[in-house]
């Protein structure tokens, strides 16, 4: 069996209809890759690449097609994916061994695991480990904290509804009428916004909700934006609430202060969103700058997701992926995160749109806060003639960090 064709499919659809999400971003546009063989068998892959820069998707598949082309033997018992995905990293290893190329190569990647899965009939996560668990914990992944306050009880409220067990909310307040944030300024004021925040939730919802907190530094400027001092009054503040971890309370440029505040909480420190290799994971884990390490299997592959909960677990630490993808690349990180022991928990974007359900189906079930395995041949996903019909690719709905010049309203 061989490949014969590769193709991207640009996507635009509803970004999701959560209400609490939807007012700040009512669009969403998503990069799936296809791969097709001679027998019929068509694997279906997404980039994390697609939400945020589309329109540079085809350019980098259609860059390392040939390579695709090349492959037979995929009925094979000794088929070797990992070395196809090796031969397409070398191919473009002086401009793509991070950042956007790495980032197309997951989704490449993740078509072929979902076609050799196919093929195998097993589901991917059995591709990676001969065991694995029959649910994960879960949280709704919620975005902004939303202010007043009565929006922001509202807000768990309704993904507690959903069935979760557990949310993950932003720092600082965005007011809900003019979506800017409510000013923070200097290590008291923040402390004082995420201690009122979790007492809040904490004195509603009791000690059984779990919580987690996002600082978004990865991307934060300005007055916004933590240092090492900051940082570490905050969590030391919130260490009687018991959350599950604080995701990104720094920048990534700061490994030293990333082990820094590990060393010095008792909250579990998390991040890694932004990072695309294994290898920029290893200086993270080198470090022990992470007590929880966030890999996206739509970002930096499937394969890679697995190297990097190996790393943190030779220190004791967990992984917990992040998935803000579309459908696709949410089922990536669940079946990545099903194959390894130390995982935590599971992100999953509640109340998903279309982009989500309308691709992975039953696929992905949630019960009693818990995601449940998937156990179909590959991934569990499918593309449809009506889904790819109904939502073009629209440019103008990618997701940026705003700036001066270019502020997100989409």
């Amino acid at each position: 069996m061989r490949i014969v064709d590769v193709r991207t499919v640009l996507l635009t659809g509803p970004c999701t209809h959560d209400p609490w999400l939807s007012v700040f971003k009512q669009s969403r546009s998503a990069a799936l890759v296809e791969i097709e063989t001679d027998a019929g068998v068509v694997g279906l892959g997404e980039t994390y690449a697609g939400y945020f820069f589309p329109e540079s998707v085809p350019l980098v598949v259609d860059y390392l097609r040939p390579v695709l082309l090349a492959v037979d033997g995929l009925d094979r018992d000794d088929f070797d994916l990992r070395e196809v995905v090796a031969r397409m990293r070398t191919c473009f290893q002086y401009w793509g061994r991070v950042g956007l190329g790495a980032a197309v190569l997951a989704g490449i990647e993740g078509a072929l695991w979902d076609l050799v899965g196919k093929v195998r009939g097993l589901p991917v996560h059995r591709l990676l480990a001969d065991e694995s668990p029959t649910s994960l914990p879960a949280y709704a992944t919620g975005g902004p904290s939303p202010w007043p306050t009565d929006d922001l009880l509202r807000k768990v409220e309704f993904y507690l509804g959903l069935g979760f067990r557990a949310v993950k909310l932003s720092s600082g307040y965005l007011d809900s009428a003019s979506r800017d944030e409510v000013p923070t300024t200097g290590v008291q004021a923040a402390v004082d916004t995420e201690v009122g925040k979790a007492t809040l939730l904490r004195d509603t919802f009791g000690a059984e909700a779990g919580l987690l907190l996002d600082g978004h530094m990865g991307h934060r400027e300005g007055p916004q934006r933590w240092d090492v001092e900051t940082a570490g009054a905050v969590l030391h503040a919130l260490e009687p609430f018991g959350l599950t971890f604080f995701e990104e309370p720094l920048r990534y440029d700061d490994v030293a202060g990333y082990a820094e505040l590990t060393r010095s909480t008792a909250i579990p420190v998390a991040g890694g969103e932004q990072l695309s290799t294994v290898g920029e994971f290893a200086a993270f884990a080198d470090r022990d700058a992470f007590a929880v390490a966030q890999p996206d299997a739509a970002w930096l592959g499937i394969d890679g997701f697995v190297h990097v909960a190996t790393q943190f677990s030779r220190n004791g630490c967990q992984v917990a992926p992040h998935a803000w993808c579309g459908g696709v690349g949410v089922m990536q990180n669940v079946h990545a995160a099903f194959a390894c022991p130390n995982t935590l928990i599971v992100e999953i974007p509640p109340a998903a749109g279309p982009l989500h359900t309308e691709l992975w189906g039953d696929s992905l079930r949630l019960q009693d806060g818990r995601v449940l395995r998937p156990d179909v041949p590959g991934l569990g996903v499918e593309l449809t003639e009506e889904t790819r019909a109904a939502y073009p690719f629209r440019p103008g709905a990618e997701e940026f960090s705003s700036v001066p010049g270019k502020v997100m309203r989409s």
